[in-house]
């Protein structure tokens, strides 16, 4: 049962961790990455649909994104969603095919990104904390039902925060390299 304790905090901190990873994919640095437009979702036959599931995206260059419908008639509605996310992006169509010029950011624009990042860091900490609370508790629960000897609750407590310890150290180093890959110019 113990064990079961830590392998949920496992796999709970490592969902915090790769939640903390997908939004930062989602900051846009200066260079072109096609999981800039993870967010849009175009309406496709009256349905929400999300844009990559309509088109091919590609990075042909380092500041631009190339966006090929499969259905040529999709393209106005893909400009729309584009516009529409509210990414900072203007995607220019040619009638089958919409580029995305990804422009250069700004010192200001910068700061603002590295203190958005910074937040995001501190609520995947934040999760993993939580997550660390939540075993700690179970752990005293198991002890005080007599499931646990006070040995096994200390060794266990103590995996969970070497466990603790290395997904915090991960989202730090993500953070970290986030942080280099917004401040290069």
């Amino acid at each position: 049962m113990a064990h079961a304790i830590s392998k949920d905090a496992e796999t709970r901190m490592h969902k915090a961790v790769e939640s903390t990873r997908n939004e930062f994919a989602k900051i846009r640095t200066g260079k072109a990455t096609a999981a800039l437009l993870d967010s849009v979702r175009v309406n496709y036959h009256g349905a929400s649909t999300h844009l990559k599931q309509v088109a091919t995206i590609n990075t042909p260059e380092v500041r631009l994104i190339t966006v090929q419908p499969y259905d040529k008639s999709m393209i106005v509605e893909i400009e729309k969603a584009i516009l529409k996310a509210d990414l900072g992006l203007n995607p220019q169509s040619d009638g089958g095919l919409i580029r995305i010029p990804i422009p250069p950011l700004n010192e200001e624009r910068r700061k603002d990104l590295v203190r958005a990042c910074h937040k995001l860091a501190e609520d995947g900490r934040i999760g993993i904390r939580n997550v660390r609370r939540d075993a700690m508790e179970h752990l005293k629960k198991e002890k005080k039902d007599g499931k646990l000897s006070e040995d096994e609750e200390k060794k266990l407590e103590k995996e969970v925060q070497k466990l603790t310890d290395a997904q915090i150290g991960q989202i730090d180093e993500l953070l970290k390299r986030k942080e280099a890959e917004i401040m290069e110019v």
